[in-house]
């Protein structure tokens, strides 16, 4: 069922209380800065719809404009981009932002200094629920409740997030307790890739999820479930993928990490203009990337969030890449984390006090003086 490799522990997480800009022109590419290297650079990537400035730097051209041979590399979860991430297997990758924090402090993982300098995608999840639920009578926070407590003594209602240390595991903990429901008793959740989480709901593996697009959307195109909350309405603005590197990369190869975000930057721009949207959404769908149809990846982009049983709802904050200085890393977005990340159990009580550490993590003064030397995004 699961193909990541996690220690026991963190397979089943509730065991632990735990602005719009103009389109940019792409000047001819400047010289490669790898070229006296022996490969490109690797960053890697997990099958999701907010991987799109990766794809758009690469298929748009920005990492050529920025002199980047870059080789993208789909991993098949999180797990797998934090460890080769640490070992230096790859680069650098797009990550869910608390994932800094379980790489610095080695929760899970060989304790490894790491950064961002690249805040890549504001919101973007979803919580799906099985049909079986909706079959049962399940409508939306309450009524789940009351059909978790029947089940609790003898089958307790298994949930997947797709990794421990994520938005998406705080998102569907905080609706569960919005609920009435204690997500450390009254129902299991698991760690499942996001691109496995619509076979282990239809398989009835799982009686819900909470991961990102476009794995909800595909979940109810397919009549799998449906999806009763979504994080723009949850948690409006909050930080999902970051550009994660260990703070041996940015220090030894500091000219390329620079390149790295600017191009990644001038990516994010383009993906958030709308006359891009639809065909960011066909760039998506090609086989190397999602592989999956235009038409279940784009409702997202567009900001018309189908929810399942006839309802669509407007959500254009669904995903945010750019505008409203979204890819700053903002040292008050980084505390904010940590204190959510805190109160849900998942760091020491040190470290939830670290004072220090958001300033280590979100180097938004690394960030301002790379792409303060960029006209386009400055």
């Amino acid at each position: 069922m699961f193909e990541e490799q996690y220690p026991g522990q963190l397979r089943r997480v509730a065991h632990r209380r735990l602005n719009s800009g103009l389109m940019i022109q792409p000047p001819p590419p400047a010289p490669r800065l790898s070229a006296s290297r022996s490969r490109p650079l690797r960053l890697g990537w997990v099958s999701l719809t907010d991987a799109a400035p990766l794809v758009a730097a690469q298929e748009q051209g920005f990492f050529a404009r920025h002199g980047l041979h870059v080789e993208l590399r789909r991993e098949i979860g999180w797990a797998t981009i934090r460890d080769k991430v640490i070992y230096g297997e790859l680069d650098a990758a797009p990550a869910p932002a608390p994932m800094l924090w379980s790489v610095q402090l080695g929760l899970g993982c060989p304790p490894c200094d790491a950064l961002t300098a690249l805040v890549l995608s504001l919101n973007g999840n979803a919580i799906t629920l099985s049909r079986a639920l909706w079959e049962a009578g399940v409508r939306d926070g309450a009524s789940l409740r009351d059909y978790a407590r029947t089940r609790r003594a003898r089958q307790p209602l298994t949930f997947g997030v797709v990794f421990p240390f994520s938005s998406h595991h705080l998102l569907l903990s905080e609706w569960l307790r919005s609920a009435g429901l204690d997500p450390a008793n009254d129902v299991r959740i698991v760690v499942v890739p996001p691109a496995q989480m619509f076979r282990n709901l239809a398989a009835h593996t799982i009686d819900g999820f909470c991961a990102g697009e476009p794995w909800n959307t595909l979940a109810v195109r397919e009549g799998a479930g449906w999806c009763p909350a979504w994080s723009a309405a949850l948690r409006p603005g909050h930080v999902e993928k970051v550009l994660l590197v260990t703070q041996r990369f940015a220090e030894t190869r500091a000219t390329e990490h620079a390149a790295i975000v600017r191009a990644l930057a001038e990516a994010a721009l383009w993906c958030d203009e709308p006359h891009h949207r639809e065909r960011l959404a066909e760039v998506l769908a090609a086989a190397p990337y999602l592989n999956l149809p235009a038409s279940v990846i784009a409702p997202a982009l567009l900001g018309r969030f189908d929810c399942g049983h006839g309802r669509i709802e407007a959500v254009p904050d669904f995903h945010v890449f750019h505008r409203g200085e979204a890819g700053v890393p903002a040292v008050d977005k980084a505390r904010a984390l940590q204190r959510a990340l805190g109160a849900a159990g998942l760091l020491p009580p040190a470290a939830a006090k670290d004072a220090d550490l958001p300033r280590r993590l979100f180097r938004e003064d690394l960030h301002r003086e790379i792409i303060s030397a960029n006209l386009h995004l400055a």
